[in-house]
């Protein structure tokens, strides 16, 4: 059975649906991110579930239980915010002890899960320190030990790494992965960085305009996304209109190998850019480079060609083109995704 399920939930603010019919079933220890842009929904369905926004229609229900009417409080849910919300006038460990104290835990009992999550989030010894000390990301494992001492059945995190810089987000993303493995932590967690989400979740939920438009583990909706939407929020650009036609798709580029099995007629092609291979001019789609960005393990390069819209292709760094340069493309029909 899930342990979260929402049914036909709505909510609608000045007459526009923020979300609309949606349907999420959360499993036991699963840890489901949703994805989506500014104004998705994304964030409205955390509330709800939280018991912070009240749905204009549907259910949500948390092990069976509907949870109408039910407070916050109540709902036995953990809460991790963007900002942290830790309490400045308390040390560490009065933060952490917060929601022991307020269940109603004994000095005892609250005191050893205090020593015992400050040790799960790296962070022992740190009883006494003022938390206005703290660096960022020791404020994001005190936010973390926080929301986990009264353990909760189901652990909400709202843009939890969007304030760190990128190195320490993507450092603390594995190590979150790994205590909530560790710890059979069920999770719905909200975020707008797709990196994040693909390194965090066991599946993830892609939301546009307040409906799900895809759902699935970071594999299948990285290779193999359910529209163009949901494509090009993903960063993926070079996506073209094309008729299938005997194993390959006929487009403005050229002819594209596609997947076999690939049902023949009208649809949309996308390529992803690690598919755009990189030959001489003299083969395949006749094209100029037009930009060229360092993107660390690789470069990125922009791509025209005499007609169709511009092409990125993947390069690894020793081998990309230089700016002006005239090459050809060829496609990798491993990284071609055919979009309705």
């Amino acid at each position: 059975m899930s342990l979260l399920r929402l049914e036909g939930v709505t909510v609608g603010f000045g007459g526009r649906p923020a979300l609309d019919a949606v349907d999420l079933a959360v499993a036991e220890h699963e840890i489901v991110c949703v994805l989506g842009p500014s104004g998705s929904g994304k964030s409205t369905l955390l509330r709800v579930v939280a018991g912070l926004q009240r749905a204009d229609a549907g259910r949500v229900s948390l092990a069976g239980e509907d949870q109408a009417g039910v407070p916050t409080h109540r709902r036995g849910v953990g809460l991790m915010f963007q900002d942290h919300q830790l309490f400045p006038q308390r040390d560490v460990a009065g933060n952490v002890a917060f929601g022991l104290r307020m269940r109603g835990a004994g000095r005892a009992e609250t005191a050893r899960r205090v020593d015992e999550l400050l040790d799960l989030v790296g962070l022992p010894g740190a009883h006494k320190r003022s938390v206005g000390q703290l660096s960022g990301g020791e404020q994001q494992r005190v936010a973390l030990a926080r929301a986990l001492a009264p353990e909760p059945r189901l652990l909400m995190l709202d843009e939890p790494l969007g304030q760190l810089d990128r190195g320490l987000r993507e450092r603390l993303v594995v190590e979150l992965r790994s205590l909530f493995g560790r710890l059979g932590t069920t999770v719905l967690a909200v975020t707008h960085d797709q990196g994040e989400a693909f390194a965090l979740a066991d599946r993830v939920v892609v939301m546009r305009d307040g409906r799900i438009a895809q759902a699935g583990t970071p594999l299948e909706v990285w290779q193999r996304p359910a529209s163009e939407f949901v494509a090009r929020f993903l960063g993926f650009d070079n996506v073209v209109e094309a008729t299938v036609r005997g194993g390959s798709a006929e487009t403005v580029w050229g002819r594209v190998p596609v997947p076999s099995g690939t049902p023949e007629g009208a649809c949309r092609v996308l390529v992803r850019p690690a598919g755009v291979r990189i030959a001489s001019a003299a083969e395949g789609l006749p094209c100029a480079v037009v930009a060229r960005t360092f993107r660390g393990d690789h470069v990125a390069v922009m791509l025209r060609p005499e007609e169709g819209p511009q092409l990125e292709a993947a390069c690894a760094l020793a081998s990309a083109p230089g700016l002006g340069e005239r090459v050809g493309v060829m496609f990798g029909a491993d990284e071609v995704a055919v979009l309705p």
